[in-house]
């Protein structure tokens, strides 16, 4: 027809906001004076942009200055070698809120994660730490009790008894909510989040839960940087690659997976940290 058809700003406009309050697309046609089938391409067009250019920066695996913030950042809460939280039925409740049918717990989720898939073929970064004396040279995960006594979890402790296990147990569970803390941002800042979306297909629905984890990222990536010197934390993480490392071989792979399980060692760290969370917090 010779005429210029609706610009970018309209459209990101109407993304952004059906993205950010889970409105339908009738609900904004008006406010930017385009059609209701425009607006429902345009969040899908959205946020297949989002995912294509800023997936490889905002969903990339941990890098060395990543777990050096971390383990600065959990050494000063109580749990030195503590790389962050596992809570994998957080997944099976994206899914079932994204409108599909899930079965998935924290085990069979755990299995599909590449989190966990690097761990154990024992490509996660190196972290060695000391506490109450003893020598580690793996970092763990606060976990709950549906998980296995394995080196990489730090679980808590059930019906504790004493005040030291009590503590523990205390300071355990509550830095452990951080996963439930960052999902419920998640869903108050994206209001699709929140409920089903029971019409669009699996594609679409990948889609826009990784442009609403991706431009989360970047939020949470901007307010650590403004704060950075605030933490008293050296980090120099602009444009640092991810580890990259060469497939194990199956002697390498079998005796990772050895000192994955060692019980013993599980046990030892979580009698350590015990004593360690006692120590320098005790009854604060």
């Amino acid at each position: 027809m010779g005429k210029l058809g609706f610009s970018s700003y309209q459209k990101c406009t109407a993304a952004i906001r059906m993205l950010a309050y889970g409105i339908s697309g009738d609900l904004v046609d008006e406010y930017v004076r385009m059609s209701e089938s425009t607006c429902l391409v345009s969040p899908y067009n959205f946020c297949r942009a989002v995912v294509a250019v800023f997936g490889p920066e905002y969903l990339r695996q941990q890098n060395a200055a990543d777990t050096e913030r971390l383990l600065a950042t959990n050494a000063a809460r109580g749990f030195p070698g503590m790389l962050g939280n596992i809570d994998c039925t957080r997944s099976g409740r994206i899914v079932h809120l994204l409108g599909r049918a899930s079965s998935h717990n924290g085990i069979n989720v755990l299995q599909r994660s590449p989190v966990f898939a690097r761990l154990a073929e024992g490509h996660s970064l190196p972290v060695n730490f000391e506490i109450n004396g003893h020598q580690y040279n793996k970092g763990y995960y606060l976990a709950d009790g549906i998980y296995h006594q394995w080196l990489t979890f730090v679980k808590t402790i059930s019906n504790p008894q004493g005040e030291k296990r009590k503590r523990f147990s205390q300071m355990q569970e509550s830095a452990r909510k951080d996963v439930e803390r960052a999902f419920g941002v998640l869903q108050s800042r994206w209001g699709i989040v929140r409920n089903p979306a029971l019409t669009w297909d699996e594609g679409k629905l990948w889609e826009v839960m990784t442009a609403c984890v991706i431009i989360h990222n970047m939020i949470v990536e901007d307010g650590r940087d403004n704060n950075i010197f605030d933490q008293g934390l050296d980090f120099q993480g602009e444009n640092v690659e991810p580890l990259h490392q060469e497939p194990a071989t199956f002697e390498q792979f079998t005796q990772f997976q050895r000192e994955l399980r060692d019980w013993h060692t599980h046990l030892d760290l979580q009698n350590d940290l015990v004593e360690h969370v006692w120590t320098h917090i005790g009854n604060q």
